[in-house]
């Protein structure tokens, strides 16, 4: 049968998708001259990023400690350029007509946040240094640190989780979450851009892992797969839509272990040096240095 038989079909199809009701919500009115944010150009931000902090292990094989320097600064300079344009196209997203900016001021800010945050990269590699420690301690499997950096999952979740919640904490829209959506794609760790955590942070194995955004965790945590770090059923507006920044996800305080797949929910402290063992729900506060697990059915 001739496509032209077709023609009708498809033109009642364009039709009916072009009708402004079945695009409400779910179209973006895209402004000439504007930016959109480009997953290509984030995964080059992430990739430079992780060769200067992670200098020999990303990147160009030939760094040395003699070469280090321009390495370094070759790097920051096109790491500079990408996210100044990434920037811009987070805060060209953000901004409607009610609270449209010039694009000149636009691109102004953007790359006053790219510059701070370019500013805050050896405080992001001293933190991941303690995560990377953290990892090699936590498994006698790990030979060394590079293999930790090179290999492990929780590496890379984890740096990609600590790059955009520096951004966010700047207060750069879109374009964090966009980042640690990558590394959720790529390892199946699931870390929230404005979850707050602390140092000595390591993830084992860490497919299944899930960090909700107003989680809060200690220093020296380690989770294990399949951990869930989750709201409980959370009040709703008149309209029925979610109310939007209330504290909804767990407290880890500092030196908390946390076994595979147990699902940890609502706005909980689980106190300094507790166990959580593997498969079971916590929904109450855990007590410092409590061990808590699955209770054995009685015969």
């Amino acid at each position: 049968m001739s496509p032209l038989n077709f023609t009708h079909i498809l033109t009642q199809a364009v039709d009916e998708l072009s009708e402004s009701e079945s695009y409400k919500g779910l179209f973006h009115q895209h402004k000439d001259g504007e930016p959109l944010p480009s997953a290509r150009a984030l995964c080059e931000v992430i990739e430079l990023a992780r060769s200067i902090l992670f200098p020999g292990y990303y990147g160009n094989s030939t760094v040395n400690s003699r070469t280090i320097k321009y390495h370094i600064g070759v790097n920051i300079e096109k790491i500079f350029d990408l996210l100044c344009e990434q920037i811009l196209a987070g805060l060209c997203f953000r901004n409607d007509e009610e609270h449209s900016t010039h694009m000149e001021v636009c691109r102004e800010e953007a790359a006053n946040l790219a510059a701070q945050f370019i500013s805050r990269l050896p405080g992001l590699r001293q933190v991941l240094a303690t995560d990377v420690e953290a990892a090699y301690n936590g498994d006698p499997a790990a030979e060394s640190f590079g293999e930790v950096i090179f290999c492990y999952p929780a590496i890379k979740a984890i740096s990609n989780y600590r790059i955009a919640h520096e951004l966010l904490t700047l207060g750069v829209p879109l374009i964090p979450r966009i980042i640690t959506e990558m590394a959720h794609s790529e390892t199946g760790i699931d870390i929230h851009p404005a979850a707050k955590i602390g140092s000595h942070f390591t993830i084992d194995h860490g497919t299944g892992v899930v960090i909700g955004a107003t989680s809060i965790i200690g220093n020296n945590v380690k989770l294990y797969q399949g951990v869930t770090l989750g709201a409980k059923s959370f009040p709703l507006e008149s309209d029925g839509k979610p109310i939007k920044g209330i504290p909804r996800h767990p407290i880890l305080e500092d030196d908390v272990i946390v076994y595979s797949n147990a699902t940890i929910l609502g706005r909980i402290t689980i106190g300094s040096g507790a166990t959580v063992g593997g498969n079971i729900w916590v929904t109450e506060d855990v007590p410092k240095g409590a061990r808590i697990v699955q209770t054995k059915a009685k015969k």
